[in-house]
């Protein structure tokens, strides 16, 4: 669903650090730690997964999955177009 590297580069991309992540995300600053120390996908509870990746969307960032349409290989983040052009 979301790696440990997802969450910090869009975490990177949005410019907030992990307390912010959990304030939007509605977690603990705790919980969000230690998602992001996990090595490659992040393991917990589904809930916990999917407060984060709508934390992310909501906030405009896509996560890229393996094997989804892209002009490179592998995972990652991109900002959404907002408006018919790109934020940043």
């Amino acid at each position: 669903m979301i790696t440990s590297q997802q969450m910090r580069a869009a975490r990177a991309l949005l410019e907030i650090d992990q307390r912010q992540l959990a304030e939007l995300s509605g977690l603990s600053l705790p919980t969000i730690q230690r998602m992001e120390a996990s090595g490659g996908q992040v393991r917990g509870m589904i809930d916990t997964l999917v407060k984060v990746v709508a934390a992310f969307e909501t906030a405009g960032v896509e996560l890229i999955g393996e094997n989804a349409p892209s002009a490179g290989s592998g995972r990652g983040v991109r900002l959404r177009e907002v408006g018919g052009s790109a934020d940043k």
